[in-house]
């Protein structure tokens, strides 16, 4: 009954589509047709219609798209909404992680970005112009992006995490005209100031022109650091210093963002995101895909640096669900937080990551238990490969059979997905994607480009460009070349291992980069990492290759112990003799490493690469995107001999 109602397979019926697997291949055949019915399925809004979908004359990396088209992400995401759920339509309720919460009407949310674009343009900020949004999950992160691109200029998100160096580099790097930042935030009770870090860097910022500071406590006195040098204003004042404006008509191609990636070499890559392009994507992967609909209230804790969270500023008020928006983390100040936050907000659509499932899996008690699930509808994830002991116990124990869990994986650079689960796989096999999104040309392949067997792990590609891929580096593109479409001639190759098994289910297996490959065989990390999670004795572990005499690399095991383990030789005995069962004996660790915690990025990804360089003394490259640097101290301890 769930599959008969979803979107998707309205979508079918529309088309007359037996199955899924029909869409996708029509998808390939016939991209024209599958791109504009995803438009005119979400009703997606053109000023000026477009005269042709997709221009390649220039080559797949640099495919144009709805050529002589206008549109506006922000005004489909606020004028059509205002028309169709009404003025006292909760858009957005937040809660802080103090207990605070606010709630922003649809009215209200537009009279917010309307005002904050009157002020924006007030202050020269107009087409083509980047404007930072230095913010953790308040309402004003949505309100501002939405200004922002309303106005044709260039949304610039970056993790409310970051320092000083990280923040300076992204500014410098897109030539930014203006920052929006938060006086602080709170996270696990402690204050964490973000205005000081603005100030500290608008010096090394030469096209910085103005600072917006969004104080928590609006009534507060605000006192501009006379040393900054630059104008300095409130978000209050900003938004009533000229009259209202709405959303602008705009070249569909107009860029809307610029999101930045980090590696572990070299400065963080600027992919570029235009109006049409990630309007259209959201509406297929959320809105078709996943089946957030009109009346969800979701829930994905997450942050404007990541993806996700301009995803989210999109998704939810083009889609007409509610977006719950939480300051701080899933576990604090109640180890339950998560669960109480789906209870009190009565959470339909809830997003999760596999590293977060596997740490709840760490607490003494099962928190879930003293909380109304109920309202739950989908669970969705995306992050790090799941496990299938994490699958199982959310899938069975916290959401008892009953939701289904869509897995989820593409990168930044795609806006979006490559695989997914979707609500007409009810009962998919743990970790497994129900197949490739429509339109992407995904397929796996060797390193010649050509389609691995069945079961076969082989590298995750694309063999076209998609309406919401990036259109290329932010003033970078040679390495956006070399980057993607450079290793096999012909193809985007993503990074990821990924394989298809024979009921034509797909897999991801983690970053190719992280391959190991010991005396001619070649496995990635997520399969050694599997079997040592599946004996219950620790909770999270990264594997990694390290050069050996004899067999080329050795395998050695960083790991964090389950609650109730001790680390000594009886245990490490057992992770190897798993590893060797699972694997063969060729794979049998090095040795165990043990640590209190992994190094992960902002989207709790294991930074495998950065635990390599670590252990080897190698140069560690980027570290904007680590979110607990503290991790590091002891993998430092653990530094093998030269």
């Amino acid at each position: 009954m769930i599959a008969a109602s979803c979107q998707l397979a309205k979508f079918l019926d529309q088309h007359a589509l037996a199955d899924y697997e029909a869409l996708c291949l029509r998808a390939d055949e016939d991209p024209e047709w599958f791109w504009r019915a995803v438009m005119d399925f979400h009703q997606l809004h053109f000023f000026r219609p477009f005269d042709r979908l997709l221009d390649t004359d220039k080559g797949a990396p640099w495919a144009r798209w709805c050529v002589g088209g206008t549109t506006n992400l922000a005004w489909n995401c606020l004028e059509r909404p205002l028309a169709a759920l009404g003025a006292t339509h909760e858009a957005i309720v937040w809660e802080g992680e103090d207990g605070l919460r606010r709630v922003l009407t649809q009215d209200e949310l537009n009279l917010a970005v309307r005002s904050a674009a009157g002020g924006l343009a007030a202050l020269g900020c107009g087409r083509g112009d980047v404007v930072g949004l230095y913010l953790p999950m308040v309402p004003e992160a949505i309100v501002a992006y939405l200004a922002i691109v309303s106005l044709g200029a260039i949304a610039l998100p970056m993790f409310s995490g970051f320092g000083a160096q990280a923040v300076a580099e992204r500014l410098v790097d897109a030539q930014a005209k203006a920052v929006i930042c938060a006086d602080h935030t709170l996270r696990r009770g402690k204050r964490i100031e973000m205005r000081e870090v603005i100030d500290a860097v608008v010096s090394s910022v030469p096209s910085l022109r103005h600072v917006v500071v969004v104080q928590r406590d609006p009534d507060e006195p605000f006192v501009a650091d006379p040393r900054v040098g630059i104008e300095q204003l409130t978000w209050t004042r900003l938004a009533i210093s000229s009259a209202p404006q709405r959303a602008i008509e705009l070249d569909a191609e107009t860029p809307a963002m610029i999101v930045y990636t980090s590696g572990t070499t070299g400065r963080p890559k600027g992919t570029v995101h235009t109006h049409c392009g990630f309007l259209t994507k959201v509406a297929l992967d959320f809105g078709l895909i996943l089946d957030l609909r009109k009346g969800d209230r979701l829930l994905w804790m997450s942050d404007m640096g990541w993806l996700t969270g301009p995803i989210l500023a999109v998704a939810a008020p083009l889609l007409g669900a509610t977006l719950v928006l939480v300051e701080g983390v899933p576990d604090y100040p109640q180890p339950g937080r998560l669960w109480k936050l789906v209870q009190d907000h009565r959470i339909s659509f809830l997003g999760v990551a596999p590293t977060m499932i596997r740490a709840f899996m760490q607490q003494p008690e099962p928190e879930f238990r003293k909380y109304d699930l109920g309202s739950l509808r989908v669970t969705a994830a995306t992050g790090e490969p799941w496990t299938p002991e994490a699958w199982n116990w959310l899938r069975h124990e916290v959401c008892s059979g009953r939701v289904p869990l869509l897995n989820y994986s593409g990168g930044t650079e795609i806006g979006g997905g490559i695989v997914s689960g979707t609500m007409l796989h009810q009962d998919l096999k743990p970790c497994a994607f129900a197949g490739p999104i429509p339109g992407m040309g995904a397929v796996v392949v060797d390193e010649a480009g050509q389609p691995v067997a069945e079961g076969q792990v082989g590298e995750l590609a694309l063999m076209r460009a998609s309406i919401g891929l990036t259109r290329g580096f932010w003033r970078d593109p040679e390495r956006y070349l070399e980057s993607y479409w450079s290793k096999i001639p012909g193809l985007w190759v993503h990074g990821d291992f990924a394989s298809i098994d024979a009921d034509g289910l797909w897999y991801i297996h983690g970053r190719s980069d992280d391959t190991i490959k010991v005396s001619g065989k070649r496995t990635g990390p997520a399969e050694v990492e599997a079997a040592l999670l599946a004996t219950g004795l620790i909770a999270e572990a990264a594997a990694v290759g390290v050069p050996d005499p004899v067999k080329g690399n050795a395998v050695v095991c960083v790991c964090v112990p389950a609650r109730a383990t001790v680390p000594g030789a009886a245990v490490d005995a057992q992770l190897r003799d798993a590893v060797v069962a699972s694997l063969g004996a060729s794979f049998r660790p090095k040795s165990i490493v043990w640590v209190s915690d992994l190094p992960k990025t902002r989207t709790l990804k294991i930074m495998r690469r950065l635990v390599r360089s670590i252990l080897l003394g190698d140069p560690t490259g980027d570290l904007s995107g680590l979110v607990n640097p503290d991790s590091l101290d002891d993998l430092k301890l653990h530094r093998l001999p030269a």
